[in-house]
């Protein structure tokens, strides 16, 4: 008896062997025209998104780079007249200046320094003394305790009347107020990019619950959850969701580590210094990259969610029809 029961396992065993499960299908197709097309999408939406994050994270940086530079120094421009010795006029300047508590150096430009912070404009070769141009005391100050800036405008005025104290606040008004636009403008780009996004995840999950519509009811009649359908296509759209997303994130920071990577190189050039004048560095820190990876995480989240949500919508109608198929051309209008 037990050598026939061995026997017999010997003969089922190899029947076993042979024996594969086939993988389960799944509810949504995985290479489609619709997923091929979202996933075009959203790599473009990431790409937009990422860049505009980048963007922002630029400007602000060269921005408060601008503002700290500006706001470390003062500058008293004193215009040459023939009442006045100027290279005096401006030591007494100088030291009326370092005078005032909250003041650290003080600098005066000759003129040659002069005449190449007007070479970009009227060429080289400049004679200074044959033109009204006005000679510069820079002076830096303490940003944590600065001077009185009122006493010592006055003071220049009394002492020296061609003096003209400019403590750069309008310039830093106005850098502050930039910052703070393009924050704004970069918040809208953000806002359209991820509308956008959310109604073109919209219409492909209806289009994959169309061509999929009869295995969803066949699912949901013989009583598979909600939840369950929810599930398949919300991995399905997660799996593109990043797949794009990954690949937008990706070619936006190639796109800023090379145009990094030209300025380097470029260096001491006309162009080179064109863009360094009008936006500063096109290199960004590493907040920038984390700006950079967090929208990825949030376009990936953001499709997904919305995914969920149209089936679950979805499949609410289906009931609905179900339950009173007089309603059907309500949910279809």
């Amino acid at each position: 008896m037990t050598e026939g029961r061995k026997g017999a396992r010997k003969q089922a065993s190899p029947l076993r062997r042979g024996l594969t499960l086939r993988k389960t299908a799944s509810i949504v197709p995985q290479q489609s025209v619709q997923g091929r097309a979202l996933l075009a999408v959203i790599v473009i939406m990431s790409f937009l998104a990422c860049l505009t994050i980048g963007a922002v994270s630029m400007i602000r940086s060269t921005a408060s780079a601008w503002a700290s530079q500006i706001s470390r120094e003062i500058t008293i421009q004193i215009k040459p007249d023939e009442a006045i010795d100027i290279e005096k006029s401006l030591l007494e300047a100088r030291q009326l200046a370092l005078n005032f508590v909250g003041t650290r150096s003080g600098k005066i430009m000759d003129k040659d320094a002069t005449a190449r912070l007007l070479e970009p404009w009227l060429g080289p070769g400049l004679d200074i003394d044959e033109l009204p141009v006005p000679r510069l005391v820079i002076i830096t100050i303490d940003e944590q305790n600065p001077p009185d800036f009122a006493a010592m405008r006055a003071e220049l005025s009394k002492r020296i009347p061609q003096a003209y104290l400019d403590d750069h606040r309008t310039w830093v008004d106005r850098l502050v107020s930039m910052a703070r636009t393009t924050v704004v403008i970069g918040s809208a780009v953000l806002g359209l990019v991820f509308f956008a996004m959310v109604l073109t995840v919209i219409f492909a999950t209806r289009g994959a619950l169309a061509g999929n519509r009869h295995i969803v009811e066949v699912l949901h009649f013989v009583g598979a959850e909600s939840a369950f359908v929810a599930q398949e296509f919300q991995k399905h759209f997660l799996m593109i969701s990043l797949k794009g997303s990954l690949a937008g994130a990706a070619m936006a920071a190639f796109c800023f580590a090379g145009a990094a990577w030209w300025q380097s190189r470029t260096l001491a050039t006309p162009e080179a210094d064109q863009a360094a004048a009008l936006f500063g560095t096109f290199s960004i820190d590493w907040t920038g990259y984390l700006g950079i990876f967090l929208t990825m995480l949030v376009i990936a989240a953001l499709t997904t969610l919305t995914a969920r949500f149209t089936v679950m919508r979805t499949i609410n109608e289906i009931d609905h029809i179900r339950s009173d198929p007089g309603r059907m051309d309500q949910f279809q209008a």
